[in-house]
């Protein structure tokens, strides 16, 4: 069973009762039944902003919704707006902050409902669009990126998260030994993917010091960096030696869950890539 939460209203409402019809007999009545409190909710990740939605209300005399937020599930609530609609846009939402939300609904006569009960929070992240990196056989110092920074690093580098290579006319998106990736396979966009999985990661070859999945336009990767982060990565186009995709990365270490420590948490960087397609 769920603990109450508690509910703070930051706007004052001037309940005033209002007649709305009459029974069977001709007497009126007044309207002080609340409507249920909504359901179905779920929220879309964004960069510095969340998107919540959420099943219209089944009554007919549904006014509108307020949103409500807190930094934990059990938490006190603020109310953050009111829409007509069954969605809403949390603007003020941070990269790197989580936050807990509850729904509720009211009617014409101001009666709200109680704080929706499913557990629903967010963590916003930042993302990127058309970034490149190069073949590391030819541009070296260009073929690396590093989400926790947003830069284009050597595909050598400590700091390098994954690279790509062109071998033999066949693309490869690369991580070293310390990280985890797979392939998510087509997806219409960066925000298909709202979850890292947990199962599924490229194993390491016997005698190698990467993990490899072949690059294919159209296809979201999620990578599992050495430093307990998660990434997700669409590639938009291939020409060549250039490799353009969109991203995103969470901010928050381990969120989705904790990444294992690989040989002391020591990498191992000083080796050429040695491996056989």
């Amino acid at each position: 069973m769920k603990t109450t939460r508690i509910l703070i209203i930051t706007l004052t409402f001037i309940v005033g009762f209002t007649i709305t019809g009459c029974d069977e007999f001709g007497d009126y009545f007044y309207d002080d039944r609340p409507p249920s409190p909504p359901k179905g909710i779920y929220t879309v990740t964004g960069d510095n902003r969340i998107d919540l939605f959420w099943n219209e209300n089944p009554e007919g005399d549904v006014a509108g919704y307020n949103v409500y937020y807190s930094y934990s599930y059990n938490g006190k609530y603020t109310l953050i707006g009111s829409t007509y609609k069954a969605s809403f846009i949390d603007y003020g939402a941070k990269n790197g902050t989580t936050y807990y939300y509850a729904v509720t609904a009211y009617d014409y006569n101001n009666n709200e409902s109680d704080l929706s009960t499913e557990v629903i929070y967010d963590t916003p992240r930042p993302e990127g669009f058309n970034q490149a990196i190069f073949d590391y056989n030819r541009s070296p110092n260009n073929s690396g990126y590093d989400f926790s920074k947003f830069l284009v690093v050597p595909y050598n580098s400590d700091a390098a998260d994954m690279f790509f290579e062109n071998f033999n006319g066949k693309f490869y998106l690369n991580v070293w030994d310390d990280t985890d990736i797979q392939d998510m396979g087509t997806t219409n966009d960066i925000w298909d993917i709202s979850y890292a999985p947990s199962t599924g990661w490229v194993p390491l070859k016997p005698n190698e010091n990467v993990k490899y999945v072949e690059a294919k336009v159209g296809h979201t990767y999620v990578i599992w960096t050495w430093d307990n982060h998660y990434a997700k990565v669409r590639i938009k186009n291939i020409v060549n030696d250039r490799m353009v995709f969109d991203w995103a990365y969470q901010l928050v270490e381990g969120n989705r869950e904790l990444k294992r420590i690989v040989n002391g948490n020591v990498r191992n960087v000083a080796g050429q890539v040695k491996k056989n397609h």
